[in-house]
């Protein structure tokens, strides 16, 4: 896929800076100070620092609200990375401008893309690029745990002689994953199987559909660079009104205006769709949050989703955890 010129002068720009800082060490510290890790995503971020404990310090790239398809590294990141004892990335082209920037910061630094551990048989394909894969697989914590253990192994790699600590950490995080599977699994299939329709900004949540019986449609496609044009818009309003879809989902990371001419042109068909609530899509809650956790993200996603569509779900989530409205 050409460059545009844009995206060419951002490349040069980070290679030209990742240049200039090739020949600089990380400074010198001490066995016992924590483990500096720079991670792209508030998911990674918070997988790392579940297995880490206090042998890390971790630094997220990318905070609430921000859309990893369209981020591109600032000269600070490349500081940050560069400076950093483990840099963990997704993959899966999910980082598309960082990219290339990140494979010539493997040559010289200690970086794991650690989406790319999953097997390729659990992976889906790309609805836009050909050959990659959908990178969404957060959505489904038995495909995370992947990720989770992929992280644990970068840590171990990165201290070896706390190798015991990672692992009983990450065995841990892995429970409370097939606990949140467990309560996602039971109150999504308590929606009703003709309501078990899923409309959202972009196709994030196909994985999270194939785990959990939903028909999973986004106005977008699965990168948010892809653009609605008038006739799916139409297409979509077509289909809420025949099959009498009740609620459709805004996400935090993407502009709700296509959701929003969603359900203004149902209305002017005479059905009524309610936005069904708030979801997390590329980006967690807000930090200090339980909605800033993954675990609080895949909670509150769960749990909206179902309580929108007719399911049966607690008031405050998994846990009793979920701020209230959430």
């Amino acid at each position: 896929m050409p460059l545009s010129k844009r995206r060419f002068l951002g490349l040069a720009a980070a290679l030209a800076a990742l240049a200039a800082f090739s020949g600089a060490v990380p400074p010198a510290r001490a066995q016992a100070g924590p483990i500096k890790v720079v991670a792209t995503t508030g998911m990674i971020a918070d997988a790392a620092r579940q297995v880490g404990g206090d042998l890390v310090e971790v630094k997220a790239l990318m905070g609430p609200g921000v859309d990893p398809h369209s981020y591109r590294q600032t000269r600070t990141d490349i500081v940050a990375m560069i400076n950093a004892d483990l840099v963990l990335w997704h993959g899966l082209y999910l980082e598309a401008q960082m990219e290339d920037f990140m494979r010539d910061l493997g040559r010289k630094r200690a970086v794991v893309a650690v989406a790319e551990a999953l097997p390729k048989e659990k992976l889906q394909a790309h609805d836009d690029y050909a050959n990659k894969f959908d990178p969404h697989v957060w959505m489904n914590p038995d495909l995370w745990s992947h990720v989770v253990i992929a992280v644990r192994d970068a840590l171990i790699a990165a201290r070896p002689e706390a190798k015991a600590t990672f692992e009983a950490n990450a065995e841990a995080h892995l429970k409370d994953l097939a606990e949140l599977a467990a309560y996602a699994k039971k109150v999504l299939a308590s929606v009703p199987a003709e309501s078990r329709v899923l409309l959202t900004a972009h196709d994030a949540f196909n994985y999270f559909g194939a785990a959990y019986g939903f028909e999973v449609l986004g106005i977008q496609g699965i990168s948010t660079e892809s653009e609605a044009g008038l006739s799916r818009i139409s297409e979509l309003v077509d289909m809420l009104v025949s099959r009498k879809v009740r609620a459709v989902f805004v996400e935090t990371s993407v502009s709700d205006r296509n959701i929003r001419a969603l359900v203004e042109g149902a209305a002017a068909r005479g059905h009524k769709v309610i936005v069904g609530g708030e979801l997390f899509s590329d980006a967690m809650g807000e930090n200090g949050t339980y909605e800033g956790t993954y675990l609080g993200m895949i909670d509150h996603n769960a749990t909206t989703i179902a309580r929108a569509l007719g399911g049966d779900v607690p008031e405050r989530g998994m846990r009793g955890r979920l701020s209230v409205g959430s």
